[in-house]
């Protein structure tokens, strides 16, 4: 198998598949130095200051001359700037012909689609959010008996974080925090919920309720500690309450659904150099394919696109559409600069260990997870996804956070591609994972739950892993647990996007 990996013919550097050491000669390069797995070797001569290309696009200049044969990372290749050409709706390309797949959902009353059956918790404040754990803790455990009579229900989960205080009540932090609660109050995958309060808080639940023109009834119920009595009576109280709701949430059954009513969230983290090779443009497969049956697709993650949005500018349906994308880069922009950091503070250290050497490269492999379908739309963090197809959420690089966003958009399933490795889940909507490198699929494999490291291998191909996803997909939405699922992960991965001072 030829040791290197080049994705254009135009690149400037090969990616390797296997660590190689100085002196060895193969394919007829000379190798200068050592080169550890998933990094990048000099396709030929590099003066101080050129554009150095991989997928055919620029991912950094020079900052000193680079012989061919050369390791190229950090040491030598640095950011820069330069001219993106938007070409708003350039690439638009006819819609794809319809396909029709089905799964085994979980219909609502309203015509809704539920992938998981849940009960949940949310806390309006942190101050609420040791009550809230409480209610929940007592239903969970393999020994509890609690949930014994109802059967179909996945459990009851609490869901809080460190907010909803000592914040502007009608400051743009307020306004993210108010909607990522409604989206989970109003998720799909939850059969009822209940929110639990301190009562003094900034977020008031009335206002929080008034402001998403919700309302309380048998399934969506509010109280705070204050008006409850203390800590222990609210608990008994939450208790009663998941205790009411449990026969109607029990009462459902699966039945063959379109797989027009999937919307996968689309995440990565701890990438490598792999990742833009194996599992982001198998998972951007899967995404033509799930366009292709009517679903729903949400990249986000803006500061790990930052870089490549041309690329997805070209394939808005609008320019409206593409340049509220670009509207979202100038925000970060800015944001990144009144708190005295850059855009370039991305990739990470483990990035930069598996072979990433500055944002723009990173960002061109991550919107291969996008696949090839137009930019239906593009909503801010947390805003319900209403148009079908692929469409694009803004939200921060930092997993736990864009998934939230994600979830609280309506996602009921998330696809999250690793090459450094990842722990992780999103209750309510269940999370796979997907690893970019074999080595990390035989180190990891109790927390991954598909290898796209075979592309790499030659063992598979983009196309062919992307129907392995999708399929993937299909049986985890028709009720197949997932590796984070089997571990309980998903409650303390709720994180909603703090915004704003903290006074």
């Amino acid at each position: 198998m030829n040791p290197f990996i080049r994705l254009h013919p135009l690149d400037d550097v090969f990616i390797s598949r296997q660590q190689l050491l100085g002196g060895a000669t193969l394919e007829g390069l000379t190798l200068k130095g050592l080169v550890p797995p998933g990094h990048k070797v000099a396709a030929r001569n590099i003066a101080v200051g050129e554009p150095v290309r991989r997928y055919n696009q620029i991912i950094g200049f020079a900052s000193r001359a680079i012989q061919r044969g050369e390791h190229v990372h950090t040491h030598n290749l640095v950011m820069g700037d330069f001219e993106r050409d938007y070409a708003f709706g350039s690439d638009v390309k006819p819609e794809p012909v319809r396909k029709e797949a089905t799964f085994m959902g979980i219909r609502r009353a309203d015509g809704r689609v539920a992938t998981r059956n849940y009960i949940g918790i949310l806390s309006s404040v942190n101050c609420s959010a040791t009550v809230a754990r409480a209610i929940a803790d007592h239903f969970a455990g393999h020994a509890n008996q609690a949930l014994s009579d109802f059967p179909h229900v996945d459990g009851v989960v609490a869901l809080t974080h460190g907010t909803g205080c000592g914040m502007a009540t009608e400051g743009l932090g307020m306004q993210i925090l108010e909607r990522t609660l409604s989206g989970y109050a109003t998720h799909a995958n939850f059969a009822g919920v209940l929110v639990v309060g301190l009562g003094c808080e900034s977020n008031q639940i009335n206002a929080w309720l008034a402001h998403s023109g919700l309302q309380e009834g048998s399934l969506l119920r509010t109280f705070n500690i204050q008006d409850s009595g203390g800590t222990r009576k609210t608990v008994e109280r939450g208790i009663a309450m998941v205790k009411e709701m449990l026969p109607a949430a029990n009462a459902v059954v699966r039945t063959p659904c379109s797989a027009a009513h999937i919307t996968i969230g689309l995440q990565c983290g701890g990438s490598d150099g792999y990742s833009g090779i194996s599992a982001n443009p198998a998972l951007g497969a899967a995404v033509d394919l799930l366009v292709a049956h009517g679903g729903t697709a949400i990249l986000s993650e803006t500061p790990e696109i930052y870089g490549a949005e041309h690329l997805l500018t070209r394939r808005a349906v609008s320019r409206e559409v593409g340049e509220k994308l670009v509207a979202r880069i100038r925000w970060w922009e800015h944001y990144t600069r009144i708190n005295d950091g850059e855009m370039n503070n991305n990739p990470s250290p483990g990035n930069k260990a598996g072979g990433l050497t500055t944002i723009l490269e990173k960002s061109l492999g991550a919107v291969a997870k996008a696949g090839t379908t137009n930019l239906q739309a593009v909503y801010e963090y947390a805003q319900s996804v209403k148009v079908k197809g692929f469409v694009y959420m803004d939200t921060p690089g930092y997993d736990p956070v864009s998934a939230t966003g994600q979830v609280a958009g309506g996602a009921n399933l998330i696809c999250f591609t690793t090459g450094r490795g990842s722990a992780y889940g999103c209750a309510p909507s269940p999370s796979l994972k997907f690893s970019t490198n074999t080595a990390l699929w035989r180190r990891q494999e109790d927390d991954i739950d598909l290898n796209c490291g075979e592309i790499v291998d030659g063992t598979a191909s983009v196309a062919e892993m992307g129907q392995r996803i999708f399929e993937l997909a299909l049986a985890t939405a028709s009720g197949g647990r997932t590796k984070s699922e089997s571990h309980g992960y998903g409650q303390n991965e709720f994180v909603p996007w703090q915004v704003g001072a903290v006074m």
